[in-house]
């Protein structure tokens, strides 16, 4: 899953980048508010983290200006200790949820799955779970047969997205945008061994090919 972070506290956008990274999300990082305006609108998010106190542009003029675009990305804003009043119009702006400075990184991580789970109309549950299989994103494994199955970092990541999309045909294109970061080099070879590391995990039948349109998680058979 792709994320945009628009954050301009130096050391927390660090700290927010690494542990993102290592929760298996490609994250884009933007400090100033008039590239967030732009960036937002024209790069395909699965989520967006938004400081409201920005410089170049505030964040609810940012937020504001996404909603009237028509830009459904879910946005989590984050928000100044005790500005109730802030995060009341962050809210009508068209925030999805709000946290307050500081928290603990555990919570943002809890949110953010949950938000993601909501807009692609999944239980927020302990587990993802889609398709007949159970992912531990905690653990980074997934639970097939009764046995967790360990996952390495890009098959994790690639295995989730499938998981938000069960059912749905997934071109390389769209899973190589919403799996690396804007620096990172989306190599369509590389995609195709993860998926068939993947199906050597998990079994052949779970990730169908579609030629000429991209891949589909079909699922365990019953």
């Amino acid at each position: 899953m792709r994320l945009l972070l628009v954050e301009d506290h130096v050391p927390l956008a660090d700290e927010l980048l690494a542990g993102l990274g290592r929760q298996g999300y490609a994250v884009d990082w933007l400090a100033d508010g008039r590239d967030a305006a732009h960036q937002g609108l024209h790069e395909p998010y699965d989520l967006i983290v938004l400081d409201l106190g920005l410089p170049g542009r505030p964040g609810l003029d940012v937020l504001r200006e996404w909603r009237a675009a028509g830009l459904a990305t879910p946005v989590l804003v984050l928000t100044a200790r005790d500005a109730w009043a802030e995060r009341i119009e962050g809210l009508k702006a068209g925030a999805d949820d709000y946290l307050t400075k500081p928290f603990h990184p555990e919570e943002l991580a809890l949110r953010i799955q949950a938000l993601l789970r909501r807009a692609h109309g999944l239980a927020n549950r302990s587990q993802l779970e889609a398709a007949g299989l159970r992912l531990d994103e905690t653990r980074q494994c997934v639970r097939l047969a009764g046995e967790d199955i360990e996952l390495t970092a890009a098959e994790f990541a690639l295995l989730r997205y499938f998981m938000l999309h069960p059912g749905q045909i997934l071109s390389k294109t769209r899973l190589a945008e919403h799996l690396y970061d804007g620096e990172t080099e989306r190599d369509s070879n590389v995609l195709e061994v993860h998926v068939n590391r993947l199906r050597g995990k998990l079994g052949r039948e779970v990730i169908e090919t579609r030629r000429g349109q991209g891949y589909r998680l079909s699922g365990v058979p019953a």
